[in-house]
């Protein structure tokens, strides 16, 4: 129950206590003081049983009043008693059924991505990974940053502190696909590279850096790739300078809901029914996916930009298309060993 259901009775039984004080001086034509009026009130409000410190019998309506107070106050003061209660109670059980449901997912969840982190970067990379449908897990020290990420974005969430070994093992750091460390400090991105490192050897980590000078640090830890946010607001903005219209494009396809379109990577293992065959036979163009490029396993590196209709696809290339999530998905699944 949100906190602010508990404002309407308090302010009905603040207003019953304002009213009765006022309502007193107002009988007692001043001979009571505020003080009195107030002590009398909440005595009465909360039928603790003192007695009168002031004589209301003395004073006409007197009695009539206290007797209206006594009902309307023990109204309100039971309305908000019992709020509170729901408001406890119900905290707690929605609470531990919100643990329990992160420890069932977390327990079935693999090949995912752990993001430490949900912040002004982080936030980001959750979105794009929940659009995605890429599973992952969010690791954050704040209770209610990471309640709602996991409530908005679909995703399991663990409530720690990143740096520390048993966090990063509740997250399921071990089969996990790769780790982003989105924290706001270097040291702590730099610590929890080197844990999970440690804790997972095949893990893709991909780590943020607020100063420049932190990036060999990350890379020397373990770090597969470091984003210096600060460096590419920089290079957006000379895009948004030179090629105003390339950005548009990109943000365009990035921001459309309804067909949202990415580039993404198809990998061809060598023992896929994709290996050895022409990319005419890969029905791509059918599916609405282009062809961007193609890296050859042992080529150093280098890509191959818009591989014709002829070439050869070889097992361990990488296929970079553009495409929708769900059709790029899809075509991962195919080209996948049988």
């Amino acid at each position: 129950m949100p906190f602010r259901r508990l404002l309407l009775p308090l302010a009905a039984l603040s207003a019953t206590v304002a009213a009765g004080t006022i309502g007193y001086w107002i009988l007692g034509r001043g001979q009571w003081s505020l003080f009195d009026s107030a002590y009398m009130t909440v005595t009465t409000v909360a039928t603790v049983g003192f007695g009168e410190i002031i004589p209301v019998a003395e004073v006409p309506l007197g009695r009539p009043f206290t007797l209206l107070l006594v009902v309307t106050g023990t109204v309100f003061m039971w309305w908000f008693l019992a709020s509170v209660t729901a408001f406890l109670v119900e905290g707690e059980v929605l609470g531990l059924g919100w643990r329990r449901r992160m420890a069932s997912q977390l327990a079935k969840i693999r090949d995912h991505v752990v993001v430490c982190g949900a912040g002004s970067t982080g936030i980001h990379a959750i979105r794009e990974l929940s659009q995605l449908g890429t599973p992952f897990v969010v690791v954050d020290a704040n209770e209610a940053v990471a309640h709602e990420a996991a409530r908005l974005h679909g995703g399991a969430a663990v409530v720690g502190d990143a740096t520390h070994d048993e966090v990063l093992e509740q997250a399921g750091i071990t089969r996990a696909r790769g780790i982003i460390s989105a924290l706001t400090d270097d040291k702590d991105n730099l610590y929890v590279t080197v844990t999970a490192r440690a804790l997972n050897p095949s893990l893709r980590i991909v780590a943020k850096a607020i100063d420049v000078k932190a990036e060999p640090k990350l890379r020397r830890a373990g770090a597969d790739c470091v984003v210096s946010p600060n460096a590419m607001g920089g290079l957006r903005m000379v895009s948004e300078m030179l090629r105003p219209e390339v950005t548009t494009f990109l943000d365009t396809m990035l921001r459309n809901k309804e067909q949202p379109l990415r580039i993404a990577e198809i990998p061809v293992p060598a023992g896929s029914g994709w290996a050895g065959r022409p990319v005419s036979e890969l029905g791509l163009g059918a599916r609405r996916i282009l062809l961007l490029a193609a890296r050859e396993p042992g080529s150093g590196g280098s890509f191959t930009y818009s591989p014709p209709e002829e070439s050869i696809v070889e097992g361990g290339s990488v296929l970079i298309v553009l495409g929708r999530p769900a059709d790029v998905g899809a075509l991962s699944a195919e080209a996948a060993p049988g």
